[in-house]
């Protein structure tokens, strides 16, 4: 372990090759690969209360000796406290995720986003714990000329996006109010193996599971919104690099590619019959992003971070995985 006492500035550019890593939401989709990439350096255990995941999801590190499993859920106060015990690093990553269901039950939304990271903070605050907390894009407001960097706009279109919204203001007071070492990091559209192919998931894997199943394609709108699509790998390795070179502490850090894709070029790619790509009527418009391309320069610039995978290649893997 390393020392509890131990400062990390945001010059700094060691860190502990012991450390013992909290992952809450490991076993969900981006979750389960950050905890592949952590556990060949570090102890890593996985909080999980599996509403959005599976078991399968982390069938592999099960037998592994720097893991460890704790079924839960971050609402449960005590269940919480027990699984910070003897840790260095939180990565916060449980969330309610899906938009539509955020319109229907806000409240839920609100309960597990706000007062879920709330518990995070507290329990961090008390074992003396850096945070890692995973955000998302969609608290922005659209891109025009210029890609999203993290001054732009923030207005958050569905209760989802607020309550993330909401809990990246808690978490940052944190940092002010109480020195608490966090860092904010703010995904754009991860997809990917273990991504869900339903509603609930990323429009890539939606896509191909159609595509593969013999089914249209379906478009919500016009089809001209965009997407800064990013492979999961290349998300797993950024908070690889945010972990390894402890920089960042008090900031918010964007993570995605800088190019964005129109969602009718997307689906052209994936599938070239055209006659299987039907657009249909949006199912939340309100809550629409028309354009999101990310601005990567303070990752890159912090962290020496940079997206490998490109947007074919990482179609391909993600196909490859679901025909298997």
């Amino acid at each position: 372990m390393c020392p509890k006492n131990l400062k990390l500035s945001s010059t700094s550019s060691v860190f502990c090759g012991n450390m013992k890593i909290l992952a809450t939401g490991g076993a969900g989709f981006i979750g389960r690969w950050v905890v592949g990439t952590l556990l060949k350096k570090f102890e890593v255990v996985v909080m999980d209360n599996f509403s959005n995941s599976t078991l399968g999801n982390i069938q592999e590190f099960l037998d592994s000796k720097r893991f460890k499993l704790i079924q839960g859920d971050i609402l449960e106060k005590k269940r919480l406290e027990k699984s910070f015990e003897n840790v260095d690093l939180c990565v916060h990553l449980a969330a309610k995720v899906n938009v539509q269901e955020s319109l229907e039950n806000p409240g839920g939304f609100f309960q597990n986003n706000v007062v879920g990271t709330y518990n995070v903070l507290e329990a961090c605050r008390r074992n003396d714990t850096r945070l890692i907390f995973c955000g998302t894009c969609l608290v922005y407001d659209f891109a025009t000329s210029k890609p999203i960097d993290e001054k732009h706009k923030v207005n958050p279109k569905s209760p989802y996006a607020g309550s993330k919204a909401a809990a990246e203001e808690l978490a940052i007071s944190y940092y002010h109010g109480y020195g608490l070492p966090l860092t904010i990091v703010r995904l754009f559209n991860t997809y990917g193996p273990y991504q869900k192919s339903g509603l609930e998931g990323g429009v890539v894997n939606i896509f191909i599971r159609r595509y593969l199943d013999g089914k249209d394609l379906l478009i919500f709108g016009d089809g001209k919104q965009t997407r800064d699509l990013l492979y999961v790998e290349d998300c797993a390795d950024f908070f690889n690099c945010l972990i390894e070179k402890t920089k960042g502490e008090g900031e918010t850090i964007n993570a995605g590619t800088g190019k964005d894709i129109e969602i009718n070029e997307l689906a052209s790619m994936i599938c070239e019959d055209r006659s299987r790509i039907k657009h249909i009527p949006h199912h939340h418009p309100q809550s629409e992003i028309y354009k999101l391309v990310c601005d990567n320069s303070k990752a890159r610039e912090i962290l020496n971070w940079r997206p490998k995978t490109s947007l074919e290649e990482g179609i391909k893997k993600t196909m490859l995985w679901m025909k298997s």
